[in-house]
């Protein structure tokens, strides 16, 4: 073990571009080197051995040290015999960051006081003094000895006999008990026969051939690095496909974690990026596991203007007021801002000039404006959320509105016939906002509006402003009780506390429970008129709240 360890550090094993980064937890991994010293099977490792002074078959990376992400190098003719790890990569990445380097600067400790005939204990920590001196855990000593790991393999390798190491440090650290230190010797024993004395770690080599093509053998090497990994940590789709495009060609790996680093904030996830490669090319039909070698060869051949385009997207979501909606939620529908994306990237515009489209946007940009108010009429009525029968927007939305504005690359942005498009199909969608239909627009948009377009940075309740359990008492029906306009966000400490069940009119003027009442008004949209603040007037109160709503998503639309 230690051996292979080693010759990592050499540069020796490596991993080819189409592996993924370290997905293991310090939980998992601490269990590894458990599971190790207990003497299970560590299982087995799939290289493909390339030979010096040969071209390698994939571009590659070095382990990580440190846990940080490694950028992979495309090296020409290699200096030394490299095996390029195709499966057994987090195991060996495990012990390589454990015995030879830190986790984000935690050294991995092993207690040397451990109940060697039942479990071997580690931990990763910055500082040792700061880990616990004692233990709650059933063993026979509740004292803990936390020791580096890699400096027990150092003073191991370098005397090849554990009693002698075990008795230095039982000197060391004072122990004058018996019992502590057969424990500390048998941990030590236990870690010297499994680690430097470990012989059963199983090398497989896949053979590459050579009598059919590069991309055909990176391809069939996908494939099996694919099925290999049916089992184990298991990958993801895209984990899958991102692999499958690292082999068409290694600069994806760049490009891939370079765009979700840049542009994760904006909800721009590895799958929407490979979605936006497929619509930028007019394919909306196309799944993922159809990848194939001309998506990696379009989005390196056009990797700047893809970034400046989603750049200028993040731009235009600034202006509009609608980037702190993309921002607070991961989950927000990435829809639309595929067709902004789409419409942006088509302009016919150099590179430059795209990153330049919204300088003066208020005045001389025709586009912003139908661009905004496409996207603001399309959120509010939340054509995005599977809503109408047949729509499913993530094929028929996306197949219908591509149909639809690849008709105007280089035109106004067609924000009407994208509406139409909304229109001829069975949609709930309107452009006329009513006091009575505000309870059919989308919630979540509806109280970012109403919010004034900004990030709710607190944990936040939706809150009856007048109490369901008095207008029930009341007979109001529920669809009046619940509607948007009986509704405000609030802090959830105060909803469950102070508020719950209150009056409305008996809590809001109360000073012990809101401060400044005018700032809680305006802020919550509350009619300005005190004779409605009761639940005996609670019609009225709603309609007039409605109102207020109301003029608020129009001073936006």
């Amino acid at each position: 073990m230690s051996d292979i360890v080693s010759e990592i550090d050499e540069g020796k094993f490596v991993l080819p571009v189409i592996q993924r980064e370290l997905v293991w937890s310090e939980d998992k991994m601490v269990l590894l080197f458990d599971s190790l010293l207990k003497g299970n099977s560590f299982g087995g490792v799939i290289v493909i051995e390339e030979e010096k002074d040969t071209k390698p078959l994939f571009a590659f990376r070095a382990f990580s040290k440190d846990g940080n992400k490694q950028a992979s190098v495309n090296k020409e003719i290699l200096s030394q015999r490299q095996n390029f790890v195709i499966d057994g990569q987090q195991r060996l990445q495990t012990f390589y960051i454990g015995l030879k380097g830190s986790y984000f600067q935690k050294q991995l400790y092993f207690d040397l006081y451990s109940d060697y005939q039942n479990d071997f204990d580690f931990v990763f920590a910055v500082d040792v003094d700061k880990l616990p001196k004692s233990t709650k855990e059933e063993r026979p000593i509740k004292d803990c000895l936390w020791y580096s790991a890699k400096d027990l393999l150092r003073k191991l390798k370098d005397t090849s006999d554990y009693e002698i190491v075990a008795e230095d440090l039982s000197d060391f650290f004072g122990v004058d008990s018996n019992e502590k230190t057969r424990c500390i010797k048998n941990n030590i024993k236990a870690f010297f026969n499994n680690i430097i004395n470990q012989k059963s770690i199983g090398i497989a080599k896949v053979t590459v051939n050579k009598k059919i093509s590069e991309l055909e053998n990176r391809q069939k090497i996908v494939e099996l690095f694919r099925r290999l990994n049916d089992g184990g940590t298991k990958l993801s789709a895209l984990d899958l496909v991102a692999s499958t495009l690292k082999g068409f060609d290694y600069r994806m790996e760049e490009f891939l974690r370079k765009m979700e680093d840049l542009f994760k904030d904006i909800g721009l996830s590895p799958e929407n990026l490979m979605k936006l490669i497929f619509l930028l090319q007019d394919n909306n039909a196309k799944e993922m596991a159809s990848v194939d070698a001309k998506d990696a060869e379009f989005a390196i051949n056009n990797q700047q203007r893809i970034f400046n385009t989603i750049n200028v997207l993040r731009i235009f979501l600034k202006n509009a007021k609608l980037y702190d909606y993309y921002n607070s939620d991961s989950n927000r529908s990435f829809i639309p801002l595929f067709f902004i994306a789409y419409f942006i990237y088509h302009k016919n515009m150099s590179d430059a000039e795209i990153n330049n489209i919204w300088d003066k946007w208020e005045t001389k940009n025709a586009d912003f404006k139908p661009m905004k108010s496409w996207l603001f009429h399309s959120l509010i009525n939340g054509v995005f959320k599977s809503r109408g029968a047949g729509w499913i927007p993530y094929r028929t939305g996306i197949s219908k509105l591509l149909a639809c504005i690849k008709n105007y690359k280089n035109h106004l942005f067609p924000a009407n016939e994208l509406m139409d498009v909304y229109r001829k199909h069975p949609l709930v969608f309107t452009t006329s906002y009513t006091v009575d239909n505000l309870d059919k627009l989308d919630r979540d948009f509806l109280f970012y509006l109403m919010y004034d377009c900004k990030r709710q940075i607190r944990a936040n309740d939706r809150d009856h402003i007048m109490p369901y359990n008095i207008l029930k008492e009341k007979h109001i029906e529920d669809a009046y009780i619940n509607s948007v306009k009986n509704f405000q966000l609030l802090d959830y400490g105060t909803n469950r506390g102070a508020k719950n069940g209150k009056a409305f009119k008996e809590w809001v003027n109360n000073p012990n429970y809101v401060k400044d009442k005018k700032i809680y008004i305006e802020t919550h949209l509350i009619p300005a008129d005190e004779t409605l603040w009761t639940e005996n007037r609670f019609e009225e109160f709603a309609a007039e709240r409605g109102q207020l709503i109301l003029s608020k998503i129009n001073s936006y639309l």
